[in-house]
């Protein structure tokens, strides 16, 4: 049943969709999380601190983190083996590519694979600069969250790299949600308009969330 699952086509939609949700979910408490810059050290740094101890003394400190972690790599990882899967069967099954594109594929369906090598390199790189510090151009504090994002997008490159990534997820986010309701068997012709609607509104919601926290920095908003 499960090698079924995985070896068909619906079966890898099923997971990317599935997955995909998972992602959009944290996506929306981080972004939550980020906006809390805008009530001060504070309160974004006990915000950062309740990541770490959720959950105690059922569980140990930062176990929940690391749980919610090992979640959203599983998540990372299946969502990007299966469209890599799913692209080379869609290359192989018309290996002739289209004279004239579809009229109806939107930009953000023709940028999909794009957009997902992009935000690959971009978690990768957030990583390493906020969570380890590892290509932190400036000093980075350990246990100082507040801190490290300000002096991060002090730095205008960062915001560049940061500000690309965001706009190329608002554009996944956009197609995928749609896309997984399909899958999922939520799409129908009554509600097509309210769920491409509710993808429109996450998209640029998400989006402008995560955008305004490297914007109030250059501003001198936050600092």
């Amino acid at each position: 049943m499960t090698r079924t699952l995985w070896g068909s086509t619906v079966g890898k939609k099923t997971v990317m969709a599935v997955s995909g949700l998972i992602m959009l979910g944290y996506l929306v408490v981080h972004m939550y999380g980020n906006l809390k810059i805008f009530f001060g050290l504070d309160s974004f740094d006990s915000y950062a601190h309740w990541l770490r101890t959720i959950g105690e003394p059922f569980l140990h400190y930062t176990w929940a983190l690391w749980i919610i972690r090992v979640v959203l790599v599983a998540a990372v990882v299946l969502h990007a083996v299966c469209a890599y899967q799913l692209s080379r069967r869609d290359l192989a099954a018309r290996p002739t590519a289209y004279v004239h594109k579809k009229q109806r594929a939107s930009y953000a369906t023709r940028t999909m694979r794009w957009g997902g090598i992009i935000l690959a390199l971009f978690i990768v790189w957030h990583i390493l600069d906020l969570t380890t510090g590892t290509v932190h151009s400036g000093g980075f504090q350990e246990g100082h969250p507040y801190e490290n994002v300000v002096d991060t997008f002090s730095r205008w490159w960062n915001d560049v790299i940061y500000i690309v990534a965001m706009l190329a997820l608002g554009l996944h986010i956009q197609h995928g949600f749609w896309s997984a309701a399909q899958t999922l068997g939520a799409g129908s012709v009554t509600r097509d308009r309210a769920l491409k609607a509710t993808a429109n509104l996450l998209a640029v919601v998400l989006t402008a969330g995560f955008i305004t926290v490297p914007v109030a920095v250059m501003t001198g908003l936050v600092s």
